[in-house]
């Protein structure tokens, strides 16, 4: 039989290692336990992610969102409303990371450290990103890229929120969501008022927020 390559071990491993993290952290001793849950040799797990915890914390966010897209994948999924949709697929992401809460915070911490940032903020993206596939979204204009920034805020707070939260049921967590999705949907109306009002002045939304800020000057 044709033996898995380094990429497609790389999911399998960083999910099983989401048991041992709590007490070993994203380190290879948590890795060389999941191999030999999955009865992987250790001299081909090692090699897996060579560069430690950044490479396992990204095998296991990526894994994550692809397991959330096949959980949403679903007829009654693709007949919600678009704004039901956007919160149910990251209400989804979450609830299934629920049985590894402490394994996602400290890889939450893996990714906060300085040098990690550039990775972080692919991840977030990658995440924002299939946020909106699983809404069904096929944008390739200017909102595939509006879209994926406010998704990446309003999952990065929610997320945040979700590893604080004791409410039972994270009943706080959702009510969170509610509020943030409502202000994206506030923010999204204004923007499409101000577009109408003056369509003929090419309207650009940040060059509006920026004369807000930075009123001209009065001759």
């Amino acid at each position: 039989m044709d033996q898995p390559t380094l990429s497609e071990l790389s999911p399998r491993l960083a999910l099983a290692m989401l048991p041992h993290v709590p007490f070993d952290g994203w380190t290879r001793q948590a890795l060389r336990k999941a191999a030999a849950d999955l009865g992987i040799d250790w001299d081909v797990a090692a090699i897996v992610f060579p560069a430690g915890a950044p490479d396992m914390v990204a095998a296991y966010v990526r894994a994550a969102d692809r397991r959330m897209l096949d959980t949403c994948d679903t007829a009654e999924f693709r007949t919600l409303k678009v704004r039901d949709k956007v919160k149910g697929a990251i209400r989804t992401r979450l609830e299934e990371a629920a049985p590894h809460r402490e394994a996602v915070r400290r890889a939450a911490a893996v990714l906060a450290l300085p040098g990690n940032l550039p990775l972080a903020l692919r991840l977030t993206w990658g995440t924002a990103d299939a946020i909106w596939r699983a809404a069904g979204d096929t944008a390739t204009d200017f909102n595939h890229y509006t879209k994926r920034t406010l998704a990446s805020a309003v999952y990065s707070a929610t997320l945040f929120h979700w590893l604080g939260d004791e409410s039972e049921g994270f009943a706080d967590t959702w009510a969170f969501l509610d509020r943030r999705i409502d202000d994206v949907m506030r923010l999204g109306r204004l923007t499409g008022r101000l577009r109408r009002a003056a369509p003929e002045d090419g309207f650009d939304l940040i060059r509006f927020l920026g004369r807000l800020r930075y009123p001209p000057k009065r001759a």
